[in-house]
Parts: C-alpha cells; structure tokens; sequence
C-alpha cells in the first residue's frame, strides 16, 4: 500500500510523545499535524480532511474518550489509535471502543508495534474508500442506465399516442396540446408529481380505439347519423381493450382514460354513464382538455372556434359535461393554457 500523503493527526499533551508519533510517521512518510490542546485539535479535524488520528487518553480539558465522541459524529471512518497508560483499566478500552476508537498502544509506544498498528488501518481506510468510490460508480452507471430505459419508453410513448390520430393533419400538435394541458390541469388540481408524469404521457392514448373505427365513419366530414355516432362511441372500449392488460404503468393509465374521458359528471355519457367523483379524475381532467383542443382547432367539419367561445362552452358545460372545478381551474389558468396553445400550433 501507498500512504504518501496521508495526513495524519497527533493529539498529546507532553512535547516528548508529539515527537516520537512524528518521527515514526515521517519515515512511514506521512504527514502529520500535531496538538498539544484538545480542543484546537477538534477544531481542526471537524474542518479538514484527515486519514488518521493518534490521539492520548488523558488530557486536560478534554480527554480522549470525549474527543472521539465528538469527532465520530461528524466522522464515523477515519481510523483512531487511542494511547493509554499501561496500567490503565479495562473499563477505559470498553468505554473507548463504545465510542468509536478503532485500536490501542500502551505508554512508552514501541515505534515497530505503531508502524504495524496504523499500516494496517490505513490499508483498511484505503480499502473503505475504495469501496465507496465503486460504489458511487455504479450507482452513477444504474441512474443512468435506468434513465435511457425511461427515455427509451417515453420516446416510444410519445410515437404510439400519435397512432389514433394518424389520420389526422393536427395530430402532432394536438397530442402535445393535450398532453401539456392535461399535465397543467393535474399540478393545478393538486395530483402529485408521479400523477403528473402519468397523465402526461398517458393522455394521448384516450382516442386509441379509433384505430377500430372504419375510415367511413371516422373521417366523414359531415355529422354522424345515429348508427354511426353508435359504431363511433365503440372507440372507448376498444381503447381500453387495447391497453388494459399492459404491465406498463402509462398503458393502465391509458386504458382509464381511453374508457372515461366521454363519461359527464351528470352520467348522461358513455360508455357506462358514470357520474361525478366515479369518473377517475385522469378521465375527467382529459374531457376537459380534448373538447376544448377540439373545439380550438380546424377539423373536417368545422373551423376552429375562438378562446372565448370555447371558454363559454367549458362554462355552460360545467357541472354537466365536466367537472366544475376543473372547469374553473382551467379558466383561472388560461394564460397558460395560451402559452401552451401557442407553442404547438
């Protein structure tokens, strides 16, 4: 082992033991910083980096016992060589052990015995370090392994909500205006930070099952008739069919959206005409976002409406169509909404 440049600090308060600790430690060539005063030694040590301490029991002010308590809870692996009295009793070891000294030497030191002594717990300290370092290391090459893994599912994400709307020239744009609305909604309606991210990249699945849907009815540029409104609303289950059994996390999520984002709060939607709070809020917070995304931009059958119209239709919808403090909620935030609306034209 190399231990050049290993600092070492010496704590003693006779002149005579500070010279011997340095001269055996200078030629182990070891730096070494020595104390006469306890206290100015703690000092130091809490403020600096060190590798070892060879520090005396018995000294004014503060002994050694006192001092490694104090250290330790700062410090709980530099190596510390406490040195006793020979006749010093059993109950002083215990003590020192309990409080975090690593070994002992008894008075006079015997320069051969302190060599072997503080070779040995640097090459343990060393060893720690080590060990530390690879450890940081690989946790470093797990964060980011598991990091391209979830970049990995999000990029495949993002393309697989695209799929429903393929057909569609507004799809880019109108899957980021619904993913970015949704997520908004959600941090404004209290959801946690892991809600969030599940909405987000789960929102653009809710028209998955349009997949399903025969392009007659699905692009036809007029009104649907009764028959087709009916093979139409099928696209919900046919959604959460398709995700439902998925181990993916944004999938499941998915297939909730995809089968409650047509329910009302007043359960006069579909597909089980749920009503109120038995819709799950990542259905109710997309209702409120796709109608209004819908509403906001050019579709075969109609032209875009106006902010304030949409906004108007939100309100005559409240309590109705749509959750009533979403609604609010949607309004209270509307620059936002604008910024986003604006960012993906």
């Amino acid at each position: 082992m190399n231990f050049d440049d290993m600092k070492i600090v010496s704590i003693d308060d006779n002149e005579n033991n500070l010279f011997l600790i340095e001269s055996i430690c200078t030629d182990m060539k070891l730096s070494v910083t020595s104390f006469l005063e306890p206290l100015e030694a703690l000092m130091y040590v809490l403020k600096n980096d060190i590798d070892m301490i060879i520090i005396d029991y018995m000294m004014p002010n503060l002994n050694g016992i006192e001092f490694v308590k104090e250290f330790r809870n700062n410090n709980k692996i530099v190596p510390i060589v406490m040195i006793t009295a020979a006749g010093d009793d059993e109950a002083i070891h215990k003590n020192a052990f309990t409080a975090g000294v690593n070994d002992f030497l008894t008075k006079p030191v015997n320069s051969i015995l302190l060599q072997a002594r503080v070779t040995n717990l640097l090459s343990n300290y060393q060893n720690t370090l080590l060990l530390q370092d690879r450890s940081k290391l690989l946790e470093k090459e797990v964060q980011e392994a598991t990091q391209s893994l979830i970049d990995s599912e999000h990029e495949t994400l993002r393309i697989l909500g695209k799929t429903a709307e393929y057909k569609d020239p507004e799809t880019a744009s109108h899957v980021a205006r619904v993913a970015h609305y949704s997520k908004l909604l959600a941090a404004k309606y209290g959801l946690n930070e892991k809600d969030q991210d599940l909405i987000y990249y789960a929102s653009p699945f809710h028209d998955l099952g349009k997949v399903g849907i025969e392009d007659r009815i699905l692009l036809k540029p007029g009104k649907l008739d009764d028959e087709e409104y009916e093979v139409m609303k099928t696209h919900a289950m046919i959604g959460y069919n398709l995700l439902k059994d998925s181990q993916s996390k944004y999938l499941q999520t998915g297939a909730i959206i995809a089968k409650t984002h047509h329910e009302k709060w007043d359960g006069s939607g579909y597909p089980n005409k749920m009503k109120g709070d038995q819709i799950n809020i990542f259905g109710r917070i997309v209702a409120v976002v796709d109608v209004f995304d819908a509403l906001t931009s050019n579709r075969p059958y109609k032209k875009a409406w106006s902010f304030k119209d949409s906004l108007d239709f939100l309100d005559k919808e409240s309590g109705k169509h749509f959750d009533p403090k979403l609604v609010a909620l949607f309004k209270e935030n509307i620059h936002d909404i604008t910024s986003i609306f604006n960012s993906f034209k």
